[in-house]
């Protein structure tokens, strides 16, 4: 019952992803490598390879190697609940997830679904404390790869790592400063899918070159 549970989750969440992929409306030139950049997308990715590693890999037969793995992907759906709970609930449009139920899969659903699973199948082997250094490797190289591709193409995927709009150690005030210029920005009609479809702007940013 418990892979059966696991499978359909699997799938629910890539029903999600894909479904929103496909249904983005994105003028030429923008990168739609800019959806797999999302720290969401590809936490959720991660998700949903562990939980198909749970089905095809008995308890018998996990190492510490493969419990080390899936708790690596629980910790990472489950800051992507986190922050999008504390930083991010109501910016759904610049997320590229305004689809309700896709929202719900990705932010809510798969958090849960990844602790729970870990709640109620604990991972045999004690891992090292060693573990929790190579847990970081992966969010600290996101962080890397989303700074220096945000310098090239002038897009970052959330307002907390906007450094061109922020510059280096104004995050904390990130949220709060992406609402103002959200608002700002609707009221000119400059954010997000203009009504011709021929510009797409960052959301954290007045001007995006196009890539």
């Amino acid at each position: 019952m418990l892979n059966i549970a696991r499978l359909a989750f699997a799938a629910t969440a890539i029903v999600a992803m894909t479904y929103q992929f496909a249904s983005l409306n994105t003028p030429p030139g923008y990168a739609k490598a800019h959806f797999f950049s999302f720290f969401t997308i590809q936490s959720n990715i991660l998700a949903v390879a562990a939980l198909f590693a749970l089905v095809l890999v008995p308890a018998a037969r996990r190492t510490p190697l493969f419990d080390g793995a899936r708790v690596a992907a629980v910790l990472y759906i489950a800051i992507t609940g986190l922050v999008f709970a504390l930083l991010l609930a109501g910016l759904q449009e610049e997320l590229q997830t305004t689809i309700p139920w896709v929202d719900f899969v990705v932010h809510k659903l798969m958090p849960v679904v990844l602790v729970v699973d870990w709640l109620v199948d604990r991972p045999r082997h004690r891992l090292p404390w060693w573990t929790v250094l190579a847990w970081l490797a992966y969010p600290l190289a996101w962080l890397v790869y989303t700074l220096v591709r945000g310098a090239s193409v002038d897009w970052y995927p959330y307002p907390f790592v906007d450094v061109s709009e922020l510059g280096y150690g104004g995050c904390p005030r990130a949220r709060s400063r992406a609402r103002r210029r959200l608002r700002r920005d609707r009221r000119r009609s400059a954010l997000g899918f203009e009504s011709s479809g021929a510009t797409l702007r960052s959301p954290w940013s007045t001007a995006q070159n196009a890539s």
